[in-house]
């Protein structure tokens, strides 16, 4: 399994998924659901990820994970108000041995950046971003640099408001593949992540590389082979289209939203080792595409009514395309 030479099959991906998730339970207790899913997303091209959820949640614990398990670059930032363009993409400085002008490349140039507390920082901030989301390349000085492949931008923002906070713009949040939530642990759980931190006697835990570069790219690869029925590409557009259209919203989601459908229901499926998508994928991952991208009508904002209530309303009112067995 370990020659990439050959072409990955469904089996081992299925295992690589499994082997890398198994090996973060080693550090994170309880969420094997949020891994899988987490791990949907870095399996799909573009495949960002927003988490939005309390401190103390193991945001920053997740990202980190997995870029040791997966065997890429890692580099973290934390927005604050004060924080430059420039302090994340980097820039020309004079190098006075040399006597000329380097760049020197700041730490989005890595595999998986996360962006911590990311609407701390200015709007001006967070759209030195943008580009390198959607391109996978960062412009300074007119001069165009790669970013390195995969590039994923892990976020992470808290819920509950502050006072120097800056909402992320609809644009950005669009190229957010998905947003997903952590929850907090049960008490079971809790007992746990204190009894291991007990034994090992430190804070950090070592983990193992199960994957390398090479390999998740080839899984990336063999997840674009997976199937998806035309009826069920139809009812991700008929989701996505009918945001757009509720009586409850101001902005809908983009076509982005059904491309994030599509995109993370075939990584899931491969996940679980079909070469086909369900519809059942689809709802699965109905709330987590779309709900970021609807903005709701502004007498509603204190209300009870959230983008989830929203989405779960579109799904319950839409007919489930029956799509044939290609087993059977």
């Amino acid at each position: 399994m370990n020659n990439t030479s050959k072409q990955m099959t469904a089996e081992e991906l299925m295992e690589y998924s499994q082997q890398i998730v198994t090996e973060l339970e080693s550090a994170i207790v309880g969420k094997r659901e949020t891994l899988l899913r987490f791990m949907a997303a870095i399996l799909s091209e573009g495949g960002h990820i927003l988490i939005e959820d309390f401190p103390g949640l193991a945001k920053t614990l997740i990202a980190n994970s997995f870029a040791s398990v997966l065997g890429l670059g890692f580099k973290r930032v934390q927005f604050t108000p004060d924080l430059l363009p420039g302090d994340i993409t980097g820039g020309y400085v004079f190098d006075i041995n040399q006597n000329k002008f380097i760049l020197r490349k700041g730490p989005i140039f890595t595999n998986i950046l996360l962006a911590d507390e990311i609407n701390r920082a200015s709007p001006k901030t967070q759209s030195a971003l943008l580009e390198a989301m959607q391109e996978g390349q960062v412009t300074l000085e007119g001069d165009t640099y790669r970013l390195p492949h995969p590039f994923i931008v892990v976020a992470t923002q808290n819920p509950i408001e502050y006072e120097g906070t800056f909402p992320l713009p609809e644009a950005q949040l669009d190229r957010f593949l998905v947003k997903l939530q952590i929850g907090y642990p049960s008490l079971e759980e809790e007992h746990e992540i204190l009894s291991r931190r007990s034994e090992r006697k430190k804070d950090g835990v070592r983990l193992n590389s199960v994957v390398t570069p090479q390999i998740l790219l080839a899984m990336r690869q063999l997840v674009e082979e997976v199937h998806v029925d035309q009826d069920l590409m139809r009812y991700m557009v008929d989701l996505a289209s009918k945001t757009r259209l509720h009586r409850q919203t101001v902005i809908g989601a983009s076509p982005r939203g059904s491309l994030a459908l599509l995109k993370l229901t075939r990584a899931w499926a491969a996940i679980q080792g079909r070469d086909y998508v369900l519809p059942d994928d689809v709802k699965l991952f109905a709330r987590e595409t779309l709900s970021h991208r609807i903005m709701l009508e502004p007498s509603l904002w204190g209300s009870k009514t959230t983008s989830n209530t929203v989405i779960d309303e579109i799904v319950n009112s839409l007919p489930v395309p029956v799509i044939p067995d290609k087993h059977e």
